[in-house]
């Protein structure tokens, strides 16, 4: 088939770092690995940080231009899309797009990582949500990446949308390194996250605190990462001892993963973390992990098997999880073997590709039914 690949939070190929472009481009891949012709960037970014009705309306006016200019090039040279698939549609990055020009073409509408925010169905962002909520209704499947999207979209479940787990799945060019000999007597920690505000800044404050009183014990931390709140970050370890932490800022990405396999913990509280595709990067070099059992993060770990995961804000059962582990090698090299197996072996591309082919397949069928039985959609 051929596919029309929209990301309306991120544009496709802006060539910065994210987990969420990250994973936009493992989509288009595995929907190319299964044959079918992909036309990622199909639309424009329509990621709106403020709710004001103007900002809304000319995204919407912008998204009618380019949605009629769209079908105009089809329509002249026959080459309009199978299958259209929109990867992440939530309150402040609304699918413009998607839900008209299906409705038009009369083709199936897939959605990826879409959510629905309740609390925001009223207030400055209810134009928003509506618009969101649209595009739930008209989807014929929805792919979602953790339990808590799950319970958001149920409400949408009906004989013409279905819903469809896709766990969160890591593709490397190689085979990543193997986790180095594990230095018993002084283990290696290493964090691999961006620094701005918000949820990663907080992390980083978490990680401070909830390490402070490990001081009694030998061990390093190797922070890899940057960004503009940076000198914030550095405060919240000031009071480290020299040497027990290493920053080494932004590296090349495909180095981190090599960097990561030179240690023997990765820690990362994951506050309100989406999911966090890079648990499965150091999971798939052998790293145990330890975090919050926040948003999305057990999507991407077994919990008790590879990853030692906490109430969320609860800064003394991560420290004593932590600690735990630092005082265990042992159990730090066996719960890396398993969280290897997990990351290469049940997150792979070719099972998220099967997963893939599954859906599109309902997809169709719910698009045909649609066809077949015009009927009224669930009220947003």
């Amino acid at each position: 088939m051929r596919i029309a690949f929209h990301t309306p939070l991120n544009l496709y190929d802006d060539g910065r770092i994210s987990g969420d472009r990250r994973m936009a481009r493992q989509l288009v891949a595995a929907l190319e690995g299964l044959g079918h012709s992909v036309t990622p960037g199909i639309g424009a970014r329509d990621f709106m940080p403020t709710p004001e009705p103007g900002r809304l309306a000319a995204h919407q006016a912008a998204a009618d231009r380019r949605a009629e200019a769209l079908l105009a090039q089809w329509q002249a040279d026959g080459a309009a899309p199978d299958l259209w698939f929109t990867y992440h549609n939530y309150y402040k990055a609304p699918d413009l797009l998607g839900p008209a020009i299906t409705q038009r073409l009369g083709i199936p509408y897939v959605v990826a990582e879409a959510s629905d925010a309740e609390r925001r169905a009223s207030g400055d962002w209810a134009a928003h949500t509506r618009l969101v909520r649209e595009g739930l209704a008209a989807a014929d499947l929805h792919f979602h990446f953790t339990e808590r999207d799950r319970l958001g979209l149920e409400r949408w479940r009906s004989d013409r949308t279905a819903l469809m787990e896709l766990p969160p799945f890591i593709a490397f060019a190689a085979e990543p390194p193997r986790r180095a000999g594990a230095d018993a007597s002084i283990p290696r920690l290493v964090t691999v996250a961006m620094m701005r505000e918000g949820t990663k800044e907080n992390s980083y404050r978490v990680l401070a605190r909830v390490l402070s009183p490990l001081l009694d014990r030998p061990w390093t931390l190797t922070v890899i990462g940057d960004g503009r709140r940076r000198a914030e970050v550095e405060a919240a370890f000031a009071g480290f001892p020299e040497g027990r932490i290493a920053w080494r800022g932004a590296i090349p990405h495909d180095q981190v993963v090599a960097e990561m396999a030179a240690h023997d913990l990765f820690v990362w509280p994951g506050v309100r973390e989406a999911y966090g595709l890079v648990y499965l990067e150091a999971q798939a070099v052998g790293l145990p992990i330890v975090a919050f059992d926040s948003g999305g993060v057990s999507a991407t770990v077994r919990a008790g098997e590879t990853a030692l995961l906490v109430p969320e804000g609860d800064e003394a059962a991560f420290a004593r999880s932590l600690a735990g582990l630092l005082d265990e090698a042992e159990r730090r090299a066996s719960m890396g073997a398993a969280a290897r197996r997990f990351a290469l072996e049940e997150r792979s591309p070719a099972g998220a590709a099967a997963i893939l082919a599954r859906g599109l397949a309902v997809a169709v069928a719910n698009r045909a039914a649609r066809r077949a039985r015009p009927a009224m959609e669930p009220t947003p």
